[in-house]
């Protein structure tokens, strides 16, 4: 008998709950449905999904059976300075019809020009003009899929000269005219606020918080630039920075419990590697401090 055919699927909302998930890699798969882990949700890349059917398709209708779903899209080029892609929206609408996952969320970037794609999320300058068209796509994106959106920070390794706005006033500025939520990614300040030369805490405590629906967490790689200075690079392929997690404690401090997502998209783990950084966000989540610094001594 098969994983699939073994697991009796089990109905559950899709209401995200206020605790920490997991982004939903092919090689745990089938682990999941064995063990049917203490998580709270799952998410996915919704472009991984896009495709009518096959091993992905089948997996995961069947651990949605067992779990909350979220999806978070990289393909929608938000802040793209040309149309959305009609037909990609649309096949984000079916997806989500599919699978009604509890939260949707995208970019602050663009990824498209042309009738070129790129494999990375690109930065836009913070100026009234890109202001304007953004919030147009969003209301787009929004009207179109009958439901709100979370918009999600960058991780940055340039500024524009031409940027008017301090980014966090951006974002605001986008929550309030399309009501759209936030996505906070805690390692995205972190790397952006080192790569920019702001001040995290700040950041955080700037944020407007009471749009956040969702958090990120992820680990992120260190260099240098020409000059020898600290250079971070968002890479999610490694264990979340203790950095990050002071950042974390501090906007759950600001939030309360509200539902986390551990991203690690590249050289992953096992599944035991990963659920531990889950059950850590957990713990912060809980208020368990004590606890949590237990945890952390013990991953050094």
């Amino acid at each position: 008998m098969s994983v699939l055919q073994a697991v009796p699927p089990r109905r559950t909302c899709n209401e995200i709950p206020a605790r920490a998930g997991v982004g939903l890699k092919a090689p745990h798969y089938r682990r999941i449905l064995e063990t049917q882990p203490d998580v709270g949700f799952f998410e996915v890349h919704a472009e991984n999904y896009m495709g009518a059917g096959g091993p992905p398709h089948r997996y995961l209708t069947e651990i949605r059976a067992c779990y909350p779903l979220s999806l978070h899209g990289v393909g929608l080029s938000i802040g793209a300075d040309h149309p959305l892609d009609r037909d990609h929206l649309r096949r984000l609408a079916a997806l989500i019809g599919r699978y009604e996952p509890g939260l949707f969320s995208e970019h602050l970037a663009w990824s498209s020009h042309g009738g070129q794609f790129f494999n990375d999320l690109l930065p836009v300058p913070y100026t009234l003009k890109t202001l304007q068209r953004v919030c147009e796509h969003i209301d787009q994106v929004q009207e179109s899929l009958g439901r709100q959106m979370l918009i999600e920070n960058p991780s940055t390794y340039v500024a524009f000269a031409e940027s008017t706005y301090w980014e966090v006033d951006f974002i605001a500025e986008i929550s309030r005219r399309t009501g759209c939520g936030l996505l906070l990614d805690v390692n995205n300040v972190y790397v952006a606020c080192t790569n920019q030369h702001w001040e995290a805490v700040r950041y955080i405590d700037e944020f407007p918080m009471a749009h956040v629906r969702q958090i990120h967490l992820a680990g992120h790689a260190t260099d240098a630039d020409a000059h020898g200075r600290a250079l971070l690079i968002d890479s999610h392929d490694r264990l979340i920075d203790g950095i990050v997690w002071d950042l974390y404690a501090q906007a759950i401090g600001k939030l309360g419990p509200t539902p986390t997502l551990i991203e690690w998209d590249q050289n992953l783990p096992d599944w035991g590697e990963l659920h531990a950084e889950a059950q850590r966000a957990e713990l912060i989540l809980s208020g368990d401090r004590q606890n949590e610094e237990t945890v952390r001594a013990a991953a050094g």
